[in-house]
């Protein structure tokens, strides 16, 4: 009997481990088909996120390759592109462009100078978001440096010149000789220290406010 029951036993513990096989290798398997769905709607939002952008003219950040495109394209001096140049600001920040137009030939490289000054009494950081109109002119608009590429901190009162490094495609539509590029600057509000200064400095005044206010009732009392 008690060798019956031991072939009983390992029995059961091997036909447990096939079972707990079996469940491993589907949840592997589950994983597996998980991780690559993910993989595959990852890849496929990027070009959702370009359609998009160039449906709504905004740039696609963080796009460095141009500048290499930019060395190896060939200008066209048989076409000229005037390039207007409009800047907005968000709060009490000034901000506007060097040149209020440049003409340029298709593949050749330019620059222009944007200017933004803190008028806030603490250090504050930005964020430029650029715009084209017309909106089709996104896609061969190709920024080698721009300052739209990073936040921006500025300190009280300081005053920063920007360049803006650029090249229109030369496959640009021909009916499109115009291109305005629009920036508007973000204020995104007092750098972390800045707010936990100003959220000390708030804490003591309201403090020594109602210290004040405390001992004020005490002396008529």
């Amino acid at each position: 009997m008690p060798h019956g029951m031991d072939t009983i036993e390992r029995g059961a513990i091997k036909a447990n481990m096939g079972g707990l096989r079996r469940i491993n290798v589907r949840t592997f398997s589950k994983l597996l088909l998980l991780v690559a769905v993910m993989f595959g709607f990852g890849y496929a939002m990027v070009p959702f996120y370009r359609a998009f952008c160039d449906l709504v003219g905004i740039n696609q950040l963080g796009d460095r390759t141009t500048e290499i495109a930019a060395r190896n394209s060939q200008i066209d001096e048989s076409r000229t592109i005037t390039v207007e140049f409009d800047a907005n600001a968000q709060g009490p920040l000034r901000f506007k462009p060097a040149k209020s137009s440049l003409t340029v030939h298709p593949g050749q490289m330019a620059t222009i100078e944007y200017e933004v000054a803190n008028q806030q009494p603490h250090e504050v950081r930005a964020q430029a978001i650029p715009s084209y109109a017309p909106a089709q002119a996104a896609s061969y608009f190709k920024k080698i440096e721009c300052f739209c590429f990073t936040q921006q901190t500025l300190k009280a009162g300081e005053a920063k010149e920007f360049p803006v490094v650029f090249v229109v495609d030369t496959k640009l539509p021909k009916d499109v000789n115009t291109i305005t590029l629009s920036y508007t600057f973000f204020d995104l509000g007092k750098n972390d220290a800045n707010q936990r200064a100003d959220a000390t400095v708030d804490a003591q005044s309201g403090k020594l406010s109602a210290g004040a206010t405390g001992g004020g009732k005490g002396s008529n009392g």
